[in-house]
């Protein structure tokens, strides 16, 4: 130790640690700058019940937004741990697109403080393999890893696959998302999902039309229940 401290000292001065958000120097790995923390806005109770979408106030507990009154979902609520905005758009783009993928982490260290209590297993957001191939990585696959290591709980990142590829979602309505997704996810081994608590990972959760795909086919694999984990939601100017 001591003779890596005077080297660990170097680099951080040569190289200071930035604010994921803006490259501002700050004074640890992925914290945030005080510009870029104000600027996001961390999601947490009170929330609806069925879906987790943030309340301005306590409606009291089991309390459920006017959707899921109208249509429980099948999942057991999206945890984001950020509402979609500048900063959180800037992060998923540059560890998707941009090959940050040490913002995987950034993200995981937000989205563990939400993991749900029981959860026993982790599992991302399959791409298709032709996806992976031109992109070199599933973002959501190390985002799930991250949390995994982060809190000690199970990652399977083999177990949902896509089994067929689907075009792109941006710029699609829901149902349009919906249609496109319909049926192109499966599990290749029930047995590690039946029975389970399954967390699935993702980095943005928008329409919901690729996570509620997913949790059909884990809940028709026999996950016991299927808790959406994300980095950012986007919400409506209502919410």
């Amino acid at each position: 130790m001591r003779i890596r401290d005077p080297f660990r000292h170097i680099v951080g001065f040569a190289l200071p640690p930035r604010c994921p958000g803006c490259g501002v120097p700050v004074a640890e790995d992925h914290r945030f700058c005080a510009i870029c923390c104000v600027t996001l806005r961390f999601l947490g109770p009170p929330w609806c019940a069925g879906c987790n979408q943030p309340f301005a106030f306590d409606r009291g507990e089991g309390a459920c937004c006017p959707a899921c009154l109208a249509a429980p979902p099948s999942h057991a609520g999206v945890r984001a741990a950020v509402a979609y905005g500048p900063v959180a758009r800037a992060l998923a783009l540059r560890l998707k697109y941009g090959g940050r993928i040490a913002f995987a982490e950034t993200m995981a260290r937000q989205m563990r403080r939400l993991l749900p209590p029981g959860i026993d297993l982790l599992v991302p957001v399959p791409l298709h393999r032709w996806r992976i191939w031109s992109r070199g990585f599933n973002q959501a696959a190390l985002i799930a890893n991250a949390v995994a290591l982060l809190s000690g709980v199970r990652h399977d990142r083999d177990v949902l696959i896509r089994t067929r590829r689907t075009s792109l979602l941006r710029g699609l309505g829901g149902r349009q998302r919906a249609k496109a997704v319909a049926g192109a996810f499966g599990v290749v081994a029930p047995d590690r999902i039946r029975g389970r608590a399954v967390a699935l990972v993702d980095d943005v959760y928008t329409s919901g039309a690729t996570a509620d795909a997913c949790t059909r086919a884990l809940l028709k694999a026999g996950a016991r229940s299927v808790t959406i984990l994300c980095w950012a939601r986007v919400l409506s100017p209502d919410d």
